[in-house]
């Protein structure tokens, strides 16, 4: 009884913050307030957008037509290495427009204590948010695992090597280039010609379904939403990439000592 008290509080207390933020990014919205300042995206940013969704849906195509394929360590580092020629194409196309990326994203706007603190408690919040969305996920498909195939492959990792190749990816590569594609760059192109509502509805729904992970589809929208918000709301790229690596790590962290975190 008290702990079903307890979760009931935590997930008001969760929806309360984030409703907060959403209020608040809406009225700096009526304000007429531009968060990319003058200069705003493009044709060229929309072009590299439809790239980009067409890589994306290839590959949810060819995973669907594949069924459940097995990663490797030749996948991870291919994964690396793509991501990072994405980021470097996608930074060298702002630079040539005449963006300034770290004026965009802004790397400046806060300190990295409050980065760091600010990140922290909003990721806190979205965990009621995203234990609900899991509990719906497995309740609605029969209690399937929710856990992503990378994950699978931590936990069944016989190797140190590809262990803290997992770690490196999810902790460090994964929350920066992730985050700079999807918040920063396509939540950019969607929020300036859909507006931001509906920018971080389709954010977060493009976000979860790049995963091709039905069981961790509904946790991954909401988890993308909180990401889109948390950046939207502080002005800082980096905010929302620190709380995508702390809830890798924290995932991680349950994963290699169970005994001490709940799943």
């Amino acid at each position: 009884m008290f702990d079903s008290l307890l979760n009931t509080l935590l997930v008001v207390a969760a929806l309360y913050v984030y409703l907060s933020l959403a209020r608040q990014v809406a009225a700096r919205q009526l304000d007429g307030a531009a968060s990319l300042g003058e200069k705003q995206f493009g044709l060229p940013e929309v072009i590299a957008a439809t790239i980009l969704l067409g890589w994306f849906g290839w590959n949810f195509k060819l995973a669907l037509s594949h069924g459940e394929m097995s990663l490797g360590t030749i996948d991870l580092v291919f994964n690396v290495v793509f991501s990072f020629f994405v980021l470097f194409a996608l930074t060298s196309l702002l630079q040539l427009r005449g963006f300034s990326v770290a004026s965009l994203g802004g790397f400046s706007r806060l300190s990295f204590g409050r980065i760091v603190s600010t990140a922290a408690v909003l990721l806190l919040a979205a965990y009621p948010l995203l234990y609900v969305a899991d509990t719906i996920s497995r309740w609605s498909l029969g209690g399937g695992s929710s856990r992503q195939q990378i994950i699978e492959m931590f936990t069944g990792s016989e190797t140190l090597q590809q262990r803290i190749l997992i770690i490196i990816l999810a902790i460090a590569i994964a929350p920066m280039t992730e985050e700079f594609i999807f918040r920063f760059f396509l939540y950019g192109v969607l929020k300036r010609y859909l507006g931001r509502g509906a920018g971080i509805i389709l954010n977060a729904l493009l976000f979860a379904a790049v995963h091709v992970h039905l069981p961790s589809f509904g946790p991954l929208f909401l988890l993308g939403a909180c990401l889109t918000l948390a950046y939207e709301w502080s002005g800082s790229i980096l905010v929302s990439m620190t709380m995508h690596a702390l809830f890798n790590f924290l995932t991680l962290c349950a994963l290699a000592f169970p005994s001490l975190l709940s799943p």
